[in-house]
């Protein structure tokens, strides 16, 4: 039984994938068929079809070339670069008999490359003798275009491997001058030939050192050092995916509105507001509903609004603390409470009430909690990460799992943003928001310093960045 029935080449432009098709073909038992799914034409550059199908077909329903791919005699396949037809890319990656061949090249080598033969018109070279001569102007700001398009490509191919628990044979650009590399591509593929000799017809271009080939080589110096290739400014995430909670959304029952909640607030001011919008009219928001019941909601309110409210992470995480950690009545996290005592210290009291529990054990007790969070967000504990502290960037990208927030709200502003949000749907006399409460036992301003405040930022760092969090102030 054939360990494949066919195979597709994920290139780019100027990698060398012409020069890999040449010698795939010279494989007996392999056909490559150009860039079978490029937009702007089938196969190759006023080539009319591929096994029958034309352009127009294959443009109607793509499925129809594959199809006819899989049916060759010979192993078939085709070369495919990030713009080429989505609509074949699912079903390629989904399909485990089909063979993934990955063929990378230094990136600034396939972009000086790519300028050349932009400026020469001269995309492929049989004879040295025909060899046009040109060099590149290195322009920074496509250079990062063309980097991003390659590592998104690279990323989402390698995901999409890892998730279906597929394998790819990838294939350098210096490997292709390799026979022994080439005829072990062929038995990964389950062809019994093996060449003895690479074929020869395609010539290297421009063999040169980058610096003969770059008109403007040191501004490319300067600005490639510029480029954080390792990507050292990231901020490293290891929080797990939080998915759709549509169970716990409120829908009201009285207005086109959507509450999508971000726990980790005792008393959540916009749902009391929604509550006592809907009991104006005899009727309170409904929760705990499935996705078909919330998006039967949605059809019978078009034109409806959704929201959430950020809250600054300190201040939330102070909540947190207060509510789940300290609180040793309704509503306390005890297991947690007593697991954060034992193994990692955190001197909580029996009783918070307590005059013993003064400021400073408090301001103690939660930068510790801060350090937990720190280690529980990035995975290194055994705890679980609550959806209560869990970041908010995490809970909103669940949300895109089901549908965004049409708002994303701010504590800080939150009541002119509900009278806003009130407004747009009509609505004349929307209520009063509730004051905040207040945490117990001690204030988050009694205890606020810039250590802290450092101890928030490290927990939450991609809270801090992607919502544009300033340092904690009081309101």
């Amino acid at each position: 039984m054939a360990k494949f029935d066919y195979f597709v080449v994920f290139a780019e432009m100027r990698t060398g994938s012409n020069f890999l098709e040449t010698n795939l073909n010279a494989f007996d038992g392999l056909s490559c068929h150009g860039e079978a799914f490029n937009p702007f034409f089938i196969g190759y550059p006023n080539a009319d079809g591929i096994l029958g199908i034309t352009q127009e077909m294959r443009d109607s329903d793509p499925k129809t070339l594959l199809r006819e791919i899989k049916k060759t005699p010979d192993l078939s396949g085709f070369r495919y670069f990030h713009d080429h037809d989505l609509r074949i890319f699912d079903k390629v990656m989904d399909d485990p008999k089909c063979a993934k061949i990955v063929l990378t090249r230094n990136p600034v080598d396939s972009y000086v490359s790519w300028k050349i033969a932009q400026a020469t018109g001269q995309w492929k070279l049989t004879d040295a003798k025909a060899r046009k001569d040109g060099k590149a102007t290195f322009v920074a700001d496509e250079f990062v275009t063309h980097l991003s398009a390659l590592q998104e490509f690279q990323v989402t191919l390698l995901n999409r491997l890892q998730f279906s628990g597929q394998t790819a044979f990838y294939v350098g650009y210096e490997d292709l001058q390799n026979l022994q590399a080439m005829n072990g591509l062929a038995k990964w593929l389950g062809v019994d030939s093996q060449l003895d000799a690479l074929d020869k017809s395609l010539k290297v271009q421009n063999p040169s050192a980058l610096s003969d080939k770059v008109s403007n080589f040191g501004h490319m110096q300067k600005a490639l050092l510029d480029l954080d290739q390792f990507n050292l400014t990231r901020t490293p995430n290891f929080e797990p995916r939080r998915g759709a909670a549509v169970p716990t959304y409120f829908a009201s029952q009285s207005q086109p509105i959507l509450y999508l909640p971000i726990r980790g607030w005792p008393d959540d001011q916009a749902l009391g507001w929604l509550n006592a919008l809907d009991k104006a009219k005899g009727v309170q928001p409904k929760s705990r509903l499935s996705q078909n019941d919330m998006r039967d909601w949605m059809r019978a309110n078009p034109g409806h609004r959704s929201f959430s409210v950020l809250r600054h992470p300190l201040e939330r995480a102070h909540a947190v603390f207060c509510h789940r950690i300290l609180n040793t009545g309704q509503g306390g996290y005890g297991g947690i409470r007593a697991t954060l005592g034992k193994r990692y210290k955190l001197a909580l009291p029996d009783d918070p009430s307590d005059v013993s529990y003064d400021k400073v054990a408090h301001r103690d007790a939660f930068a510790a909690f801060l350090r937990f969070l720190k280690a529980n967000l990035n995975g290194q504990t055994a705890i679980r990460v609550d959806p209560d502290w869990a970041s908010q960037a995490k809970t909103v990208e669940g949300f895109a799992e089901y549908a965004l927030p049409h708002r994303l709200m701010r504590a800080e502003t939150l009541a002119h943003e509900l009278a806003e949000l009130g407004a747009s749907i009509g609505l004349a006399d929307a209520p009063q928001l509730d004051a905040p409460a207040t945490d117990t036992p001690h204030k988050l301003t009694d205890i606020y310093d810039t250590e802290i405040e450092g101890l928030a930022r490290a927990a939450y760092a991609c809270d801090y960045l992607m919502f544009g969090f300033r340092d904690w102030a009081p309101t």
